[in-house]
């Protein structure tokens, strides 16, 4: 067993994935997903189905390897609420970087927010500088950085 990616349904998959692209160094995976048909209907159970989006590859890994993002915009979106830290369900993903700091200020240049503070606190015998940053959708990301 493996894990294989993580999905964000996205209002516009294109700048999403060039957010991520952008910030992340994510590589946007071909081809492009254009899905539908009556399989697709039975796997969502909505009628008239179809999404469409890419595959990216997270930084990290190796040619081909590791799990990726995988972000999916829908014809039919249904209403949501901004994702918050404390709902239950998936809450954020989360980048190791190497400066928590200047992440967040190449976020916030490309439309991201900062949802608290940048952190630095002594977890057992090391040093975390962390931060929860939202992407250009809302949804949360963590930036981490142990020491």
């Amino acid at each position: 067993m493996k894990f294989v990616h993580t999905n964000l349904v996205a209002r516009d998959w294109r700048a999403l994935a060039q957010f991520y692209a952008d910030v992340f160094g994510c590589e946007i995976l071909k081809p492009e997903r254009d899905l539908k048909g009556e399989w697709l209907d039975r796997l969502t159970g909505l009628k008239n189905a179809r999404i469409r989006g890419a595959h990216l590859r997270l930084p990290g890994y190796g040619e081909g390897q590791g799990p990726t993002l995988e972000i999916f915009q829908y014809d039919g979106m249904a209403q949501a609420d901004t994702p918050a830290i404390n709902r239950p369900g998936l809450a954020h993903i989360a980048f190791a970087v190497a400066d928590v700091r200047a992440c967040v200020d190449t976020i916030l240049a490309r439309g991201g927010a900062l949802l608290g503070e940048v952190v630095e606190a002594g977890v057992g015998e090391k040093r975390l500088t962390v931060a929860y940053t939202r992407d250009i959708e809302g949804n949360l990301i963590e930036i981490q950085r142990w020491e």
